[in-house]
């Protein structure tokens, strides 16, 4: 998420991802920006799905959300709140999750549950040098 956001304030984010649907289509096009490839048959032939922003497959009939296999997938709380925590945490990843519950208006242990999801995405990513995880590691 960092990357996406990288050039961006809390005050253009604010703007732009004023509700959940503005956070779902970005979600989707980040998603499938490359191509859409059905995850249970490989085709590349989709239509709408029934919830937005969703791609069914036209072969199998599978349809995908736009945040299933993220980090935003079964999350609890809204779709705004979990991109706001996602841009607090990469901006700041030494971001108490008490200064979050603050800012955010949501429980305390629900911020440490949805940040420790980020931070293990963001160990994770392959496209970082082993020192730039270990500088995050040190900031949460």
């Amino acid at each position: 998420m960092k990357t996406y956001f990288e050039n961006i304030d809390l005050k253009k984010f604010d703007i732009q991802f004023t509700d959940n649907e503005k956070c779902l289509k970005f979600l989707s096009q980040q998603k499938w920006k490359e191509k859409y490839v059905c995850r249970k048959c490989g085709s590349t032939n989709f239509c709408k799905g029934k919830t937005p922003f969703s791609r069914r497959c036209t072969k199998c009939k599978y349809e995908e959300s736009a945040t299933a296999n993220t980090i935003f997938h079964g999350c609890k709380i809204t779709l705004k709140k979990a991109f706001k925590i996602a841009f607090l945490v990469c901006d700041k990843p030494e971001i108490s999750t008490y200064e979050l519950s603050r800012n955010i208006d949501i429980r305390q242990m629900t911020c440490w549950k949805f940040k420790k999801k980020i931070t293990k995405c963001i160990e994770s990513r392959t496209d970082m040098t082993k020192f730039q995880k270990d500088e995050i590691k040190k900031m949460i």
